[in-house]
Parts: structure tokens; sequence; C-alpha cells
């Protein structure tokens, strides 16, 4: 179930880019609610404002105006040391490149968030093993990413986005470098994630990977064309 209390309000979200004085709109007045525990994909071909606004979700940009309020912080005005704490405490990202660094073990990998937190490395270790179990991989725990798959890399880098319990994962195209049956696998543990009380964010451009969902939401030229619900349950 759903919390009644969003956990991301966006308020006319606007965002402009300036070429000398040309101001070049590309979020156009976006308002939309995302509750706890929703399964949500943002679509929308080149050009629609969905990866700006998939920057302003993961405050790695601002908006020009409106307001962006997550997990009951407004987070729309904030300076970039307050914007760098929100996203490591409330925002687990999954990205299309994995993002992994490549001398470090599977499990330093995931590890690494907490590393910035101050966490002994005996417990670092722990809760990275503990997530990896999560995603089937404690046995790769070891290796190093040039040691593992397309697909194994990509659960680790889901481990790495649940290490710290964040309010909202934020998955950017994440079977875009891989295979059908590998995309498959991936998106059978998002829902699963989903299913344990996390709430799931989803950038793509691929309409079977939007309808794992339970909820599209396609943008066109910066603003929300349509907002459907799914009635059917995710794929299977």
């Amino acid at each position: 179930m759903t919390s009644p209390h969003p956990i991301i309000r966006l308020e006319e979200i606007r965002k402009s880019y300036f070429m000398g004085k040309q101001a070049l709109p590309v979020l156009k007045g976006v308002s939309l609610d995302i509750f706890k525990n929703e399964y949500v994909a943002l679509m929308g071909p080149s050009g629609s404002g969905k990866s700006t606004l998939m920057n302003i979700l993961g405050c790695l940009d601002t908006p020009t105006s409106g307001r962006y309020i997550l997990n009951g912080k407004d987070v729309s005005k904030m300076q970039d040391d307050e914007l760098a704490d929100v996203r490591n405490i409330e925002i687990g990202f999954v990205f299309q490149q994995f993002n992994l660094l490549p001398r470090l073990t599977a499990a330093e990998n995931v590890a690494l968030p907490l590393v910035y937190a101050g966490i002994s490395r005996k417990e670092r270790m722990d809760r990275a093993m503990t997530v990896l179990e999560k995603v089937n991989l404690t046995d790769r725990s070891h290796h190093k990413p040039n040691e593992l798959s397309g697909g194994q890399c990509q659960r680790v880098a889901i481990s790495r986005a649940l290490i710290n319990n964040p309010s909202l994962i934020l998955a950017d195209e994440p079977t875009g470098n891989l295979d059908t049956k590998t995309s498959i696998e991936i998106m059978d543990i998002f829902t699963s994630i989903q299913a344990t009380g996390n709430t799931v964010v989803l950038v793509t451009h691929e309409e079977d990977i939007a309808n794992y969902a339970h909820r599209i939401v396609r943008l066109r030229d910066g603003v929300i064309e349509s907002d459907r619900r799914r009635v059917a349950e995710p794929v299977a």
C-alpha cells in the first residue's frame, strides 16, 4: 500500500538553460506526486525533458523555478553541499554505465557510500554482503568489475544503491547496456526491491522495460503528456 503523503512532490517545475541572454526552456511547468512504495517509469522522446527531470529528481540539478519536496524537505533551493548530503542519504542511483571503480572488488564498490559516512570497514563489509545477498551475488563479492558480466556489474550497482537504505531508488536506463535475458533478470530485481517497500523511479525509452512499472509518466516538449497507472500486474 502507498502512503497518503508523497515522497516526491513537484510543483510547477521549470528549467531553462541559457545561451548568452537567450533562455532555452526545457521543463515548462511539471507538477507530479510520487508516493512511497510506488514504481514509476518516466518516458519520453529525445528532447522531451526526461533527462533534465531525472537530474532534478536526483538532486544533481536545481530547477529555475518551482518547488521540489523530497521526503518532506524542500530541496529546490538548496546549495550544492546540502544537495550532496540529500543525495547520500535519500537517493540510491543506478546508471546505464554501472559507474563501478575498476580497482575495487564488488563488495568494496557496494560499500563505497558508507566510507563517506565514516562507518568502520568491518561494518561496511558486513552491510555490503547483506545487500549482495539480495541480488544473489555473494559468491562474486571478491571479484573486480572486469571479472564480472554486464548483468553482474549492474547487480553490484543496484546493491550499492541500496546500501544506505535510501528513500528513493532512481534508475536511469538501467538495462541500456544489457541483452534481453539479462535485462529481464535485472528488472525482476527491481520488482523485488519495490515489493519489499522501496520507491523506484525508472527512466527508460523502452516500452517493454516501462511495463514493469505500475505507473507510466510520459513527457513531451517539457510537459507531462500522460500519467497512467497500469491495471494489470507488471510483467513476470
